[in-house]
Formats: structure tokens, sequence, C-alpha cells
């Protein structure tokens, strides 16, 4: 079963692009799973915390230095790179704002998962993801409120009460079960990456579905400033590794952690709290980290030794 279910968490990209497909052609089979989107994605974060661990914690506080050069660098790089791409490419309101809010995200779980296939520094990779993660519900709105106030109307207690009920609650009480019930819950926690997995598919295609009359004229700038914000964040992130003289893996591994971001949250908060238009940047800047990592992780992979 371990095997099983490890190889379903590999094939995420191939549930990514099938759940992308099916939503596009055929809508109504995900319309019905709008209403239970903030659940789906609450339940992802809990199994996030299920599969913490104490000595996640005690790897932030002996790294402490290097973990906050590289929180620092989630939080200002890609919100920032987000703003000026959407300057550059003169995104309309809705789109500018959708990648504001995918480059304020915290780091994602599957920037893990790809450390790991690259040969990267895993540990560090998941040292940044939980420290970014306890503290979005501050810095995602805060972040949202200051680079877009001025495109549409940004509530920062909105989107902090609602970063707290999706990601801080569920992480916590993801820790404290498998601290409290131990053996008893194994079983379970060898389940919650591939629940959270699935559930992420769900909450991409669902964008998708939801968004599939607005596709087909969405212009070629839109994907492109995925990509740019996309590849920036990769190459904005080794270069600060190098700059503080991180060693080799370590490198990488910022720069999956930078240039991946939660988008699943970025769509989430974007379809609760504004609309459909802003939800899809994220969505399309999935497909495009899928696109650049299909890439990228296997040329690590081979050149981890050298």
């Amino acid at each position: 079963m371990k095997r099983i279910l490890e190889t379903i968490n590999k094939l995420f990209v191939l549930w990514i692009l099938i759940g992308g497909v099916t939503a596009y052609y055929f809508p109504a089979w995900y319309m019905p799973l709008r209403p239970f989107m903030n659940f789906f994605f609450a339940i992802t974060m809990f199994g996030v915390g299920m599969v913490l661990n104490p000595d996640d914690f005690i790897s932030l506080i002996k790294k402490w230095r290097v973990v906050l050069i590289g929180v620092m660098a989630q939080f200002t790089v890609m919100p920032l790179s987000a703003y000026l791409v959407g300057k550059l490419f003169v995104l309309n309101n809705d789109f500018a704002l959708g990648l504001i809010l995918t480059g304020s995200a915290p780091g994602a779980m599957a920037s893990n998962v790809l450390s790991y296939l690259a040969g990267a520094d895993v540990a560090y990779s998941v040292s940044l993801t939980t420290a970014s993660t306890f503290l979005a519900p501050v810095m995602t709105p805060l972040l949202t409120l200051v680079l877009a106030k001025t495109m549409l109307h940004v509530s920062f207690w909105a989107l902090f009460w609602s970063v707290c009920y999706m990601v801080l609650i569920p992480v916590l009480l993801g820790i404290a079960i498998k601290q409290i019930l131990k053996d008893k819950v194994r079983h379970i926690v060898m389940f919650s990456p591939t629940i959270s997995t699935l559930f992420i598919t769900f909450i991409c295609a669902l964008v998708i579905a939801v968004n599939q009359k607005y596709i087909p004229n969405l212009t070629g700038w839109i994907f492109l400033s995925a990509v740019v914000l996309n590849v920036s964040g990769l190459v904005i992130g080794y270069w600060i590794g190098h700059a503080f003289k991180f060693n080799k893996l370590r490198k990488r591994a910022l720069s999956i952690e930078i240039g991946m971001q939660n988008a699943g949250l970025g769509s989430v908060l974007a379809l609760a709290h504004f609309n459909e238009r802003v939800a899809l940047p994220a969505v399309i800047f999935v497909f495009i980290c899928i696109f650049t990592a299909s890439i990228l992780v296997p040329v690590w992979a081979r050149t981890r030794a050298e």
C-alpha cells in the first residue's frame, strides 16, 4: 500500500493535467464541488500538519539564520515580482490581483517533493515551507493589501481570518492530533500526502471549470506573465542562495521554494473574496510550475553529485 501511495504522489503532475483537461471539457462534473472548496483546502493543510514532525521545528531553530533568509526572500521576491510583472504586461485588475495573491502565498508542499526528486536540500525546503505557512495569515493578506489596494477592494481582516481557518488552524490541529494519538494515527498519516494531492487536484480543476468560458479568450500575455513570475522566482532564489554562499543543494532548494507558491491557497482566496477571473492566474501558475519542474528536476537529479 505504501508503494502505491508513493506512486500516486509522484504522479502529481499527471493528476493536475487530467483534472485540468477534464474540467475544461466537462465543467459540470466539478461545479457541485464549489461549496466545498474551503473545506478541501483545510483538509489539505490538515494533512500537512499530520506529516510534520517535532524534528522539523528543531531544524527551524537550529538553522534560523538560513531559514530567515529564505522566508524573507519568499515574501519579497515573489510578491514584488508579481506586482512588477502585472505592470510590465499591462494586465487588467483581475489578473494582476490574481498574480499578486499567488506571489504573496506561502511555499507549497509540492516544493518539498520536487526538492526530493531534484536531489536538493529537502530538510531546508521543509523548514522554509513550515515557516512561511505559519507566517501566511499575516503576510499574505498584508502583502496583497499593500500591492493591490489600488486595483480592487482588499480586506486585510477577511483574508487574515480565511488564511487562519484554511491554513493555520488545520495545520495546528493536524500536528496536535498526531502528537496526542501517535501510533494510533500512523495509518492516517500514511494517507495524508495522497489526500492532499487529490484535493489540490480538485481545487485546480474547479477553478478551470468555473473559468471555462474565459479560457478561450485568454491572450498569450497572461501565460507569459505566469512564466516570467515562475522563472524569476527560480532564478532569483538561486542567486540569493549564491550570494549568501549556500551549498549547491541548499541553493537548489531555495530556488524551488521561491519559484513555487501555494497557488491552491491563492485560487481559494480569490474565489472566496473576489471572483473567478482573479483565481485563474493561480491555476495557470500551477501548470507553468509543472512544466518548468519537468525540465529542472531531471537535470538537477543527474547533477546532484557533481
